[in-house]
């Protein structure tokens, strides 16, 4: 996750803190020994459906006024986090508590102490459970370290309070607004991605997909997106090969960008059975950011066996087949089929070449067909003319070439005999010439 994603959370922090500090710092302080006087000023009630608007913040007491002011002012974040800490020790129940622990966040951040500066967020939801810069702030760093339950805990729980999060003092509402959407773009981005990771794809498809509908182009949103919906169970392949493609527009990294081609190109070919239409894809998702209405991908759908028997013998002549073909015909086509197949191999010597599965002195039991060689499983079986000499006795799982005639056979499963039959030798090969003597070119 790129590192402006914090920075976000923390700038909104600091922006929202120096709004309220601007505004503690404008009340003036009371006489010495008297209290202020000035009493929150009545607010307008929100519009149904809305977050009541904050109620403003006055420190009454002087010297808690004084403290938080003089912690807010100083320039260095070290005598800043100094300060800070001291007000929240002297002062723990102040009504600036939750402003100071946001300021004092963004402190220890400036200062580069990741532990502190999450310990603060820690205190701030204490203070506030539902303070959604610091449940951001949290998710954002447990992402970081992979700690992906925890990270998609506190995403989640910020898009709960999203909605009720006051405005503070002296944000416009333009403004507010966008710090809202960015929180929520976090959030969304943190959840989705930490949900993949634990392989929660119902919760990556949702979260993932309102991150990137609100931010169309941010290839680290859209890519875990693609592998969402490729990776649930069954997978989702229309969003998730359209996003795979955005995503390939959206890679400028040169290496990035082949491996994402090569994966969704894979992917691409296994759905649709080709790579027809690839370059369409990538060209309609350079411009269109989501799928649109009607958007689809054709599936691939691989002829069923019988189909693809008839197929075969549309297309070849039987004695044109490999074995294979002949036991697929014979087994799974039409009748009219494999009798066009058998009439044409029956009571024909064939010479062939095999595996050993079984073998005795009249009688071998072959595997002729690579699926079933690979499954050890005879598919002929050859009856001898005569007895095999002790010599010539083929070891199991032997491969040899052997003549036999069909007389019939069994569809399933598919075992064909063959009667007189015999080993075949293969010719020696012929000795290799030696090449012609070339003499080295006499002296001069």
């Amino acid at each position: 996750m790129k590192k402006t994603l914090v920075t976000i959370v923390l700038v909104l922090v600091a922006v929202a803190a120096h709004q309220q500090s601007a505004q503690s710092q404008a009340q003036p302080s009371a006489p010495a020994g008297q209290p202020a006087q000035s009493q929150p000023q009545a607010q307008p009630s929100a519009p149904a459906g809305q977050p009541a608007p904050a109620q403003k913040k006055e420190i009454k007491d002087p010297a808690e006024y004084n403290a938080y002011v003089g912690a807010v002012q100083q320039k260095d974040p070290a005598a800043k986090i100094s300060g800070l800490e001291a007000f929240l020790q002297q002062y723990p129940n102040s009504v600036m508590k939750e402003d100071a622990l946001e300021l004092l966040m963004v402190s220890y951040q400036q200062t580069n102490n990741g532990a502190k500066m999450s310990d603060a967020a820690q205190r701030l939801l204490q203070a506030n459970p539902n303070n959604v810069r610091a449940l951001a702030l949290l998710a954002y760093t447990d992402r970081a370290s992979q700690k992906w339950p925890d990270a998609e805990k506190y995403a989640i729980q910020g898009l709960q309070a999203l909605p009720n999060m006051a405005k503070g003092e002296g944000i416009s509402d333009a403004d507010f607004a966008k710090q809202k959407t960015q929180l929520a773009g976090l959030l969304n981005g943190v959840a989705g991605f930490s949900a993949l990771q634990l392989k929660e794809y119902p919760n990556a498809e949702k979260y993932l997909r309102a991150a990137v509908e609100g931010d169309p182009n941010n290839l680290e949103n859209v890519y875990p997106l693609a592998l969402a919906y490729l990776s649930a169970t069954p997978p989702d392949n229309q969003n998730g090969l359209f996003f795979i493609a955005r995503a390939v527009n959206l890679a400028k990294d040169p290496a990035g960008k082949d491996q994402i081609t090569k994966f969704g190109l894979s992917r691409y070919k296994k759905f649709h059975g080709s790579d027809e239409g690839w370059t369409q894809l990538l060209a309609q998702t350079a411009t269109t950011t989501l799928p649109p209405a009607g958007f689809a991908i054709k599936e691939y759908v691989p002829p069923t066996p019988a189909e693809q028997a008839a197929d075969l013998v549309k297309t070849k002549a039987p004695k044109e087949m490999t074995f294979a073909e002949w036991e697929l015909v014979l087994s799974q086509g039409k009748p009219e089929d494999a009798e066009k197949v058998w009439s044409a191999i029956k009571g024909v010597s064939l010479q062939m070449e095999g595996q050993v599965m079984k073998a005795s002195s009249t009688k071998l039991e072959i595997a002729a067909s690579q699926d079933d060689i690979d499954q050890k499983r005879a598919d002929i079986s050859l009856e001898m003319t005569g007895t095999i000499p002790a010599r010539l006795m083929p070891k199991e799982g032997a491969t040899l070439d052997f003549e036999g005639t069909p007389v019939s056979y069994e569809p399933n499963p598919f075992v064909m005999t063959m009667n007189k039959g015999a080993l075949l030798t293969k010719a020696a090969p012929a000795p290799a010439k030696k090449p012609p003597v070339r003499r080295k070119p006499a002296a001069h």
